[in-house]
């Protein structure tokens, strides 16, 4: 392992009491208006414990405040490239992986582009040294991993994170890995004041902040309900095929899982959040079919709800892929079918992924032309409003952009101060909208009335 990793983990120490997380407390989920002189003194105090937390980690030993793990894989070398163009001047970054001539492959390829990236340390780390990986969550301020399926390589890593007070983010799409780390791992993050954000790409940013941002053009204290209705035109690399199809290939384990964190939850009195799956149907709003989506993204979404009272007391989103023509519905609802049913037989699976490699993904060419939309219907209070997020190239060049934000947001935003498992609407909120914003990734309202 890497000389610095060593130095650093044993030193590494908790996060500063003011970073400790305080559970799911409200905040307003907008900017809506002037802020008083007493938010004012509120947004200043934050900003200095968020100073004094970075200092305490730095004089702790933490030599980095963002590592990418996983940085040789098709989406980790895309983020890797979005940091060294965009990560601020002053940030301590590093790249990690289990190869390292391909780290250093990859570095002099990103010191082509942006020669400071010549100077950006390499740490050589394998998600199945336990030892390994949580000697490199100790050694930052933020770890960012794109090393799945997650359900297989990611436990240690998360754990890591979790002991160490180390904020985590994600790519993941698996539900019975967001379940297994609540379960395991949200306590001792509470404790440490480790955030830990799955889900920080095209799983669920669009669909989490999304649907936050149209709470926002809602009456408040009213019941809620938000449709999300998404189209794209993207592939798919190697890696996103590995992990749906173990995913797919895990039903048992996912339930059972699901089971297991119910009982762990709280339940919230004089409040009503639901998901559900919902029937096909035509949206008037969108001139679209709907096709109910059993993804991770409406239980990100409806964990956002519980956890901020801005959505209501009554709350209901419903996820559907959106496509224009029925006939076309119809045959995408019998390929995933099919495929599901494949990966259930581990001989068929693994040849459904041998046929595109982890690390293989679509070209610089066909990621220009790729682009997607998540328009959104939500109603409350007598007002009807139709909203959009919308990017280029979703799974990968829009997912580079989304963690890598997500981390640096970690890493230098006035947050609010919680901890343990969070979603992004929750642990980010306005500051991670506002820097998506920013890098060209589309909020708006569409109507409304």
């Amino acid at each position: 392992m890497n000389e610095e990793v060593r130095q650093a983990g044993p030193t590494a120490g908790r996060k500063e009491g003011a970073r400790k997380g305080t559970g799911n407390g409200e905040r307003n989920p907008a900017r809506e208006g002037r802020r008083d002189q007493a938010a004012d003194r509120d947004d200043r105090a934050d900003r200095a414990d968020e100073a004094a937390g970075r200092a305490v980690k730095e004089e702790a030993g933490r030599p980095h405040d963002v590592v990418l793990f996983g940085a040789t894989g098709f989406v980790g070398a895309l983020t890797a490239e979005y940091l060294a163009a965009n990560a601020p001047a002053d940030c301590r970054w590093a790249l990690a992986a289990r190869d390292l001539g391909k780290l250093e492959r990859l570095r002099d390829r990103l010191a082509a582009l942006h020669p400071a990236a010549a100077d950006v340390p390499l740490i050589r780390a394998d998600a199945s040294d336990p030892a390994a990986v949580r000697e490199l969550a100790a050694a930052t301020r933020v770890l960012a991993t794109t090393v799945g399926p997650y359900v297989l390589y990611g436990g240690e890593i998360v754990a890591g994170c979790a002991a160490s007070g180390t904020d985590y983010v994600d790519l993941t799409g698996e539900p019975e890995f967001v379940d297994r780390t609540y379960v395991l791992h949200d306590a001792q993050a509470r404790e440490t004041g480790a955030r830990l954000v799955h889900a920080c790409g095209f799983d669920s940013i669009p669909a989490d902040l999304g649907t936050y941002f149209t709470v926002a053009q809602l009456p408040r204290d009213v019941p809620i309900r938000v449709d999300g209705f998404m189209r794209s035109n993207a592939l798919f690399s190697g890696g996103t095929l590995a992990s749906a199809l173990t995913a797919m290939g895990r039903a048992p384990q996912t339930l059972a899982a699901a089971r297991e964190r119910r009982l762990h939850e709280h339940r919230l009195p004089g409040r009503r959040i639901r998901g559900p799956l919902g029937v096909p149907r035509f949206s008037r709003e969108t001139g679209t079919w709907g096709l109910p989506l059993p993804t991770l993204d409406p239980r990100i979404v409806t964990r956002s709800a519980a956890a901020l009272d801005r959505y209501g007391p009554d709350f209901r989103y419903r996820h559907y892929a959106s496509v224009k023509h029925l006939p076309f519905a119809l045959g995408g609802t019998a390929a995933v079918g099919a495929t599901a049913a494949l990966a259930q037989l581990p001989p068929a699976r693994q040849w459904l992924m041998d046929r595109w490699e982890p690390g293989r993904g679509p070209d610089a060419e066909r990621r220009a032309r790729s682009w997607f939309t998540v328009r959104f219907v939500g109603e409350g209070g007598g007002r009807r409003v139709l909203t959009e997020v919308s990017g280029g190239d979703p799974g990968y060049g829009e997912t580079a952009k989304m963690l890598a934000e997500s981390a640096l947001c970690l890493a230098y935003d006035a947050l609010p101060q919680r901890a343990g498992q969070l979603t992004t609407a929750v642990a980010m909120g306005d500051s991670l909208l506002d820097r998506l914003q920013k890098a060209g990734i589309r909020f708006r309202v569409a109507s409304a009335r």
